[in-house]
């Protein structure tokens, strides 16, 4: 039955795929193979199926190539834009610090002129309460004076002829001379004390105008310190986001490098002067401190930066061959970036060599540790640029990719360890892909 049916599938086959001979000639004899159709037909389709696989592998390999290239470009750029708001943010920071500056100087002015102005105001009060004080006792003294004149005249009237006149009307010319003297005294206190008054009511006014100077002072203020507010916490946000997603812990991580770069130092004395001449520590420089404190912890997540593992240590030219994970039973403790030998491998951040030569499995081998407890690997290079002790900055070249220990082809083998543990590198990498 099967004969029956391969001889009717040659005699449709035979259409368009023919019987075909190969003869094979030797020195005595010459022999022949016959090609049925059906075996013409599965030949070609074997081929076919080579060819149609080798096209979809090479398109594919293609577009991962482009692919990895289009988001390093990407990742590039990004990193270039956030780079450069982190410049602006910088200049607006001190463009703004600058006019903080000069708010709080003009604010101080303020504070001194009201001050003044205050002091001014009450030296005038006292002196006007003075001046009537001396109206009110010249006026008494003035009435009293010319009531013993009149009382005087009134005598001197009834002892006419008597032999006492002459020294009434000397005692009433005297106190005629009292009563000019002390009207004279009493004009002039009136118009110091209208003087005094007219100071008050000007020094009352300058208050006032100093006091709406410093209100509108303040306001500014407020303004800057949203601004600045406003600019930090955006600007902080993708940091701690980062650092969280890889898995590092941003308290501890400030703490560290704040222990590291604890250097202080000169007097430490707030600006804002109160009216009574003590320090006065207002809201605006609580604020003012707040925002020092997130420009300090910004500053501390850009040295942290550095001094971790985001970047990839291959730049250009590679593709993803093998992930983190379980093969066959046994931990692959990193990810493999093929591409061909000699390419530069780079310091994903600041470090020290740790180990740097041939071991078993990785071959050429490059290890680096990091801070916070952090380390690297890089394994199968061909060539080693450190050396064990040497310190590396974040982009410095360490060595070239390669092909040597257990390995199937050229490729860098790149492990990232916490703590001695290996974790996937990946958690890195993806987690600075939303600020780089």
């Amino acid at each position: 039955m099967p004969r029956r049916i391969l001889d009717r599938t040659n005699a449709v086959l035979d259409r368009w795929l023919p019987e075909q001979r190969l003869f094979l000639k030797s020195e005595d004899a010459t022999r022949f193979v016959r090609m049925r159709p059906l075996t013409q037909a599965m030949t070609l389709a074997a081929v076919s199926v080579l060819f149609l696989w080798s096209v979809i592998a090479t398109s594919l390999l293609f577009i991962d190539q482009i692919s990895s290239g289009g988001a390093r470009e990407q990742s590039a750029i990004a990193r270039a834009q956030f780079e450069a708001r982190l410049d602006s943010l910088s200049q607006e920071r001190d463009a703004r610090a600058a006019e903080a500056l000069a708010a709080q100087k003009r604010f101080q002015l303020a504070l001194d002129q009201v001050s003044r102005m205050q002091s001014q105001l009450l030296q005038s009060e006292e002196r006007r309460r003075e001046l009537e004080t001396g109206i009110n006792v010249i006026q008494a003294t003035l009435k009293r004076t010319m009531t013993e004149r009149d009382t005087a005249r009134a005598e001197l009237d009834k002892s006419r002829g008597s032999g006492s006149a002459a020294a009434l009307r000397q005692r009433v010319g005297e106190m005629d001379g009292t009563v000019d003297l002390l009207a004279s005294a009493l004009d002039q206190a009136a118009h110091e004390r209208d003087r005094a008054t007219r100071a008050a009511e000007n020094a009352r006014a300058e208050a006032d105008q100093a006091l709406q100077e410093r209100r509108l002072i303040e306001e500014r203020n407020a303004e800057i310190f949203d601004t600045l507010e406003g600019a930090v916490t955006i600007s902080m946000e993708p940091l701690d986001r980062m650092f969280r997603k890889s898995g590092m812990d941003p308290d501890a991580i400030l703490r560290e490098i704040r222990r590291g770069y604890s250097g202080t130092g000169g007097p430490l004395l707030s600006a804002a002067i109160s009216t009574k001449g003590v320090i006065d520590d207002g809201a605006d420089i609580a604020r003012a401190k707040g925002i020092l404190q997130q420009l300090d912890e910004m500053n501390m997540y850009r040295i942290a930066v550095d001094q971790l593992p985001f970047a990839i240590p291959i730049k250009g030219g590679y593709r993803f061959t093998s992930p983190f994970g379980w093969r066959w039973g046994r931990l692959h403790a990193g990810i493999d970036l093929a591409g061909p030998v000699g390419m530069d491998v780079h310091a994903p951040a600041d470090g020290v060599v740790t180990d740097a030569g041939w071991e078993n499995g990785y071959g050429q081998v490059i290890k680096l540790r990091h801070k916070f407890g952090v380390s690297t690997v890089y394994g199968h290079l061909s060539k080693i640029r450190v050396k064990v002790g040497q310190k590396v900055s974040r982009g410095e070249i360490i060595g070239d990719t390669g092909n040597t220990g257990r390995s199937t082809g050229p490729h860098l083998h790149y492990e990232i360890r916490v703590g001695g543990a290996p974790i996937n590198p990946m958690t890195f990498i993806k987690a600075a892909q939303d600020v780089f």
